[in-house]
């Protein structure tokens, strides 16, 4: 398993929840992102390889944010 697998399907997760929460079908998610209904489905099924500025532009439109966070164990990295 690739490290980059659950931090894609948890994206899509949140990303599923919120669309749905709002009420909206992905062609309307699309819509109001400026994207594809393509790219909400690659992204609400976990595809690794989205492109980040059109992910961030769909997390806008739901609200959402995306953050980076420090993980707590870094191999190989001195503080």
């Amino acid at each position: 398993m690739h490290s980059e697998e659950p931090t894609a399907l948890e994206i899509a997760r949140r990303v599923r929840e919120a669309r749905t929460a709002l009420g909206l079908r992905q062609d309307e998610l699309g819509l109001a992102a400026g994207v594809s209904t393509r790219l909400i489905h690659q992204i609400e099924s976990g595809k690794p390889t989205s492109r980040l500025d059109t992910l961030v532009r769909v997390l806008e439109a739901l609200g959402l944010t995306l953050e980076v966070e420090q993980r707590t164990a870094r191999l190989g990295v001195e503080d």
